[in-house]
């Protein structure tokens, strides 16, 4: 029976960086829906995240650490504002649609 390795600092930035390209990806192939754009934007955020709490780890440095939550803070925020826009936006033209929004142009 083979015994697993302890995952690397590798590891964790293949992952990241997986996590970072699926969310571009999100946000270049699904430009109608502002709630998956804002949900890619939130996946990117993750995977930086990620990026911090393993460096942080493998570094032995708190200093990451301390910057994923001011990022998780302002991801909560963003995330608050973003939705009250959206419904905002839904109460007045009744749609979501990135192409439907432009008629707020004054």
């Amino acid at each position: 029976m083979a015994f697993l390795s302890a995952p690397t600092l590798a590891h964790y930035l293949v992952l990241g960086a997986i996590l970072f390209a699926i969310s571009v990806a999100g946000i270049f192939l699904n430009r109608k829906n502002v709630i998956m754009i804002l949900m890619a934007i939130e996946l990117m955020l993750l995977a930086v995240n990620l990026n911090f709490i393993a460096f942080a780890h493998y570094l032995g440095d708190m200093a990451g650490q301390v910057f994923v939550f001011f990022i998780l803070t302002v991801a909560a925020a963003e995330s608050a504002i973003g939705l009250a826009i959206l419904v905002l936006l839904f109460r007045n033209v009744g749609s979501i649609n990135v192409e439907d929004l432009d008629e707020l142009k004054g």
